[in-house]
């Protein structure tokens, strides 16, 4: 079962929480669920467009979304918080009035908070971003797994494995490979596992990344 199931949704209520946290009658959860992604592609957006050139990115870990009838609370859980913090007063407010205008027919209030992640090297949203940028770089994918593999082990983590799939390295015959450091139990529910799956657009085409993290066990 460890293999065949999103691991976030295998350990939900576990060892999980949700990333959105509201109720709503089934005949308008659908839109409670579209308007949820549209406030988290906003805020992508906003980063991606604003990002600092000497950062490269961001890293925007998870982001949480509280509803109730007249405020949406967003937390924005982020590794490099450089433009919304540092030197820009105004990053946060700024970003606020653009997700404001996408729901200017919603009458509630939208209130954004950022959390700084202590270690952002220990969160596979991160540094599945991070392998994206050096990948498009043209740079081999052996070092880029190395690379990053060194990196989430300064930060105390059990295990980690990564999986690259596509035309990699610009190779003719797309296949699959991948790289496991320390423990990685997937079939266990209590463990804490957290994993993200990332495309990864390229000149030679586009690849599928797969991180999965060992960070505890309960």
């Amino acid at each position: 079962m460890g293999q065949k199931i999103n691991p976030l949704g295998f350990r939900l209520g576990i060892t999980q929480n949700h990333h959105s946290f509201w109720f709503a009658q089934p005949k308008n959860f659908s839109v409670g669920l579209q308007e949820d992604e549209k406030i988290r592609n906003c805020i992508k957006n906003f980063v991606q467009k604003n990002r600092k050139i000497s950062s490269g990115f961001e890293g925007i870990a998870r982001i949480e979304i509280k509803k109730r009838i007249d405020l949406i609370q967003v937390i924005i859980h982020i590794g490099f918080p450089n433009f919304l913090i540092e030197g820009r007063t105004r990053g946060v407010e700024e970003l606020q009035t653009n997700v404001q205008k996408e729901f200017s027919s919603v009458n509630r209030r939208l209130n954004i908070a950022i959390t700084r992640i202590e270690k952002p090297y220990g969160q596979p949203n991160i540094l599945a971003e991070y392998m994206a940028l050096q990948l498009k770089n043209r740079v081999s994918f052996r070092k880029a797994i190395k690379k990053a593999i060194e990196l989430t082990e300064k930060t105390d983590t059990k295990g980690i494995q990564v999986q690259i799939a596509g035309r990699i390295d610009g190779k003719e015959i797309a296949r699959v490979e991948w790289i496991r450091e320390g423990r990685v139990p997937l079939q266990t529910i209590r463990a804490k596992i957290d994993y993200c799956s990332y495309t990864i657009r390229t000149i030679y085409g586009v690849l599928g990344l797969k991180i999965w993290i060992f960070l505890d066990e309960e």
